[in-house]
């Protein structure tokens, strides 16, 4: 036994014994290597070694003692931005691709943008690790303490400024159907708590401490991991899931970007809208039913309620018992001259609106500039949308269709923020994303937004109806399962029926406190600990 423990320590030794440039070297290939388990990768198991690894680089660097804290702190954050840095620049590093559809006016931003952004996303991870540095222990605690101060950095990161919940450290699980439905309680951050607490347990092998120990804080991780999968088993496989009288019609398009807003293709992009529109039925959709067809995001190569005709065009191509929801940029007359929306219209079978949704969400630096004027002198501008930029809408609200069923429409970016629909007086029948993914072309980036998308599913029990231009379109039903897509750049329409709610779910009614309360309450535990323990000693 002793030999085996001896060689079964040559691996976390590794960490703990590092000193200098090779353990911030580690840090970053723990952070890089952790991004694999997001989509399209999905290696989960791979958590199982870098999160421990992220462990054993702290138990290495802090000293034991409380009367260090601010080198501690220090020692943490370090550690904690360079494990957070490699994440996002691994995870993140498609972003790059946007700056070359204009390659001329963008392309010598692409690697500022692809370093900054993740220097400071990472900003978050090190000030969560600092703050568990400052509580540090050799106990199984620190692994709660850490998961608890990760969660709570992320869900700071989510809120900070403008927010960007974009690859929460929870989404290293999502392709896995059953460990997912945990978000139906507790969202996608009470997902990060538990995808760090039950990926960094293995480190606890490596403590100093008698083998039963050891054994007894694995045997409580994995009895955690059990309690996930059988919830989720549950709720993924217990109940039957029902259709409404619902179609659904989503129409991808798969326009490249550097096409899309061509003048001459004009005409022709819109005619293609039109023949998807009435191409045959497919799947489960019937000639008569009442019928929704969805296009995506600013579908449209100019403004649709100022162009001769479209809407008439539209009107004809939709027919009886059909309507459309597209989104398309707005204009109209402000204080300041004429101000451009990113929208979504509802219009009905007859070519007339019946329904409007302004996108309150917008992306930085995509659709407006953060302190323009200053900016604006270095050359950076939005990537996409007007020149000026877009407005931000009045607040997100419900969409309905003539036939009493209704929507929360979010707008690409709007889908990766959890807690959609919140303060809604009336819960929709479903959740409908419109986006436009060209931007990114054949990378990760439309992988993880629709991973993100589905995640809103599982949190609210609503379906999801998903058109991207490029892909990926879907129809998801409330347990984040999709009943039909299409994959990148495949072009075609998706026919399916419009799945039943799952009803109201735990974190659709109390959002993000509970994992909150939880979070909070162990970093207090951690901090009231660690002063008892020092308030012995002396």
């Amino acid at each position: 036994m002793n030999w085996l423990a001896q060689k079964l320590s040559v691996f976390p030794n590794t960490f703990l014994l590092a000193w200098g440039w090779p353990r911030r070297f580690l840090c970053l290939i723990c952070g890089a290597l952790t991004a694999f388990a997001l989509p399209p990768y999905d290696v989960s198991p791979v958590l199982l070694i870098t999160l421990p690894g992220l462990v054993w680089m702290l138990d290495g660097a802090l000293e034991p003692g409380s009367g260090q804290r601010r080198a501690r702190a220090r020692a943490g954050f370090a550690l904690g931005w360079l494990f957070g840095f490699g994440y996002f620049l691994s995870g993140l590093w498609w972003i790059g691709a946007a700056f070359l559809v204009e390659a001329d006016r963008f392309a010598w931003l692409m690697p500022f943008a692809v370093v900054a952004m993740p220097a400071g996303l990472a900003l978050f991870t090190a000030a969560g690790v600092a703050l568990a540095a400052v509580f540090w222990s050799d106990r199984f605690s620190r692994i709660l303490l850490l998961a608890a101060c990760l969660t709570l950095a992320d869900w700071g990161r989510g809120h900070f400024l403008t927010g960007f919940p974009w690859n929460a450290f929870g989404y290293g699980v999502s392709d896995y159907l059953v460990l997912v439905q945990v978000a139906s309680l507790f969202g996608i951050y009470g997902l990060t708590f538990l995808v760090i607490a039950i990926g960094a347990a293995p480190a606890m092998l490596a403590d100093a401490k008698p083998f039963h120990k050891r054994i007894k804080a694995i045997l409580v991780a994995s009895a955690a991991f059990v309690v996930v999968m059988v919830y989720g088993s549950l709720r993924v496989w217990s109940v039957e899931p029902q259709n409404t009288a619902l179609d659904i019609r989503i129409v991808q398009p798969a326009i490249d970007q550097k096409d899309k807003w061509r003048p001459d293709l004009k005409e022709e992009i819109f005619q293609t809208y039109l023949d998807m529109t009435e191409a045959p039925l497919g799947g489960d959709a019937r000639v008569g039913q009442q019928r929704l067809v969805v296009w995506p995001e600013s579908a449209l190569p100019f403004l649709l309620t100022q162009e001769p005709g479209a809407l008439f065009r539209i009107g004809l191509a939709l027919g009886e018992n059909t309507e459309l929801v597209t989104g398309a940029v707005r204009a109209e007359t402000g204080d300041k001259g004429i101000e451009y929306f990113n929208s979504v219209f509802v219009v009905a079978g007859d070519g007339t609106v019946k329904g409007l949704y302004d996108k309150v969400r917008l992306v930085p630096f995509g659709e407006f500039v953060p302190l323009k004027p200053l900016l604006e002198r270095i050359g950076i501008t939005n990537l996409a949308g007007p020149m000026d930029g877009f407005q931000a809408g009045y607040q997100q609200r419900v969409l309905s269709t003539s036939d009493s069923f209704s929507f929360l429409p979010l707008i690409c970016y709007e889908a990766i923020f959890p807690g959609v629909g919140a303060g809604e007086s009336a819960e929709p029948s479903f959740l409908l994303n419109v986006t436009n993914d060209a931007w990114f072309g054949l990378t990760p980036g439309p992988y993880q937004h629709f991973a993100q998308a589905r995640m809103r599913a599982v949190e609210t029990g609503l379906p999801l109806v998903r058109a991207a231009n490029t892909g990926i379109s879907a129809v998801v039903d409330g347990r984040g399962a999709v009943v039909n897509e299409l994959v990148i750049f495949e072009r075609g329409v998706v026919d399916a029926k419009l799945p039943q709610s799952f009803g109201k779910t735990l974190y659709g009614s109390f959002g993000d406190l509970p994992v909150l309360f939880i979070s909070i309450t162990l970093v207090v535990f951690a901090g009231t600990s660690k002063y008892n323990r020092y308030s012995r000693k002396n």
